[in-house]
């Protein structure tokens, strides 16, 4: 069996703003972006299998993890801002990108933005393809909600959480990843400045009716990009079926539905996640995309036929 190869903790400065990430492997440059309330350390799973053929990146998204939380622009198109810019900094070019959740919308942003930088496109469970959402993010939108997750993640709310999990485990049973994951994401908003980019981010995509920041209308520019769509069956927080209303939309995407994962279908099937990322590789080409020929798709798209006659 091959060894992982060693993942490595590192750090960079981004418009005075620290952004951290882990870095490993040899190969082909492969980026994967995290979702809302997480951190890079969600693909612990597949982090050292995918290092054995490919240069990972996968970045704590500002405002997560143990990278900076200024006050700023939590925007869909703020957070790829300052992944083109890391990319542009780490001198990564048509990268294969991956992104789950929020990570996944601000994927769709960064190809639009900057599609010389992607080679292949990886859409995990991804925002931004619909409006349904899960309750507890379209609650999170409410006014009175910084009192509510201030509460729930103060010390002694923690520490009840950790005692209910410990019980679980005693008693051998364990939490659905999704809420696993969700629990993990929601203990980190203890923090004043994690929690005030978490509200941010929420404010700036979602309402009680949803999402309100969608790719749907834009899809056709990325059909010079290949495309992959993972999505767990049993996703609560995104239905599933905003990967079938993306199929018809984008007929050529490759789309595996994963019927025993939720919202994280890279933890709760991390070997057929690296082989289905594998296999797309070696069924594609990377994207040729420019911004000249996104321009070349746009005009195509609005051309008019001339005026005639007198001005």
């Amino acid at each position: 069996m091959t060894a992982e190869p060693l993942i490595e903790e590192r750090e960079i400065t981004l418009h005075g703003n620290a952004v951290a990430y882990r870095r490993g492997g040899r190969g082909p440059t492969m980026v994967l972006l995290h979702g809302i309330a997480s951190n890079n350390h969600t693909w612990d799973a597949v982090i050292g299998e995918l290092a054995k053929t490919h240069d990972v990146i996968a970045p704590d998204l500002i405002g997560h993890g143990q990278s900076a939380k200024p006050m700023g622009d939590y925007s869909i198109g703020g957070y790829a801002t300052v992944i083109r810019d890391l990319l542009l900094a780490l001198e990564a070019e048509r990268v294969l990108l991956v992104g789950h959740s929020l990570g996944g919308g601000i994927a769709m942003q960064l190809l639009h933005m900057a599609p010389d930088l992607v080679g292949r496109l990886v859409l995990v469970s991804s925002g931004g393809l619909g409006r349904d959402l899960g309750a507890v993010l379209r609650a999170a939108s409410l006014p009175g909600a910084p009192l509510v997750i201030r509460a729930a993640t103060s010390v002694p709310a923690q520490l009840a959480g950790r005692a209910a999990k410990g019980l679980l485990d005693v008693v051998g049973l364990e939490l659905p990843t999704d809420a696993a994951e969700g629990l993990d994401g929601f203990a980190s908003l203890h923090d004043p400045d994690a929690r005030e980019a978490f509200l941010n981010t929420v404010r700036a995509s979602t309402g009680l009716g949803g999402q309100r920041v969608s790719a749907v209308d834009k899809l056709y520019l990325m059909r010079g990009c290949p495309l992959l769509t993972i999505w767990g069956e049993r996703d609560a927080i995104i239905p599933v079926q905003h990967a079938y209303e993306v199929q018809a939309l984008v007929p050529d995407m490759h789309l595996h539905i994963v019927p025993t994962a939720g919202h994280f279908p890279h933890v709760d099937e991390p070997d057929l996640f690296c082989t289905y990322l594998r296999a797309f590789e070696e069924a594609t080409a990377p994207s040729e995309l420019t911004l000249e020929s996104l321009g070349e798709i746009l005009r195509d798209e609005t051309d008019e036929p001339e005026l005639t006659g007198a001005p």
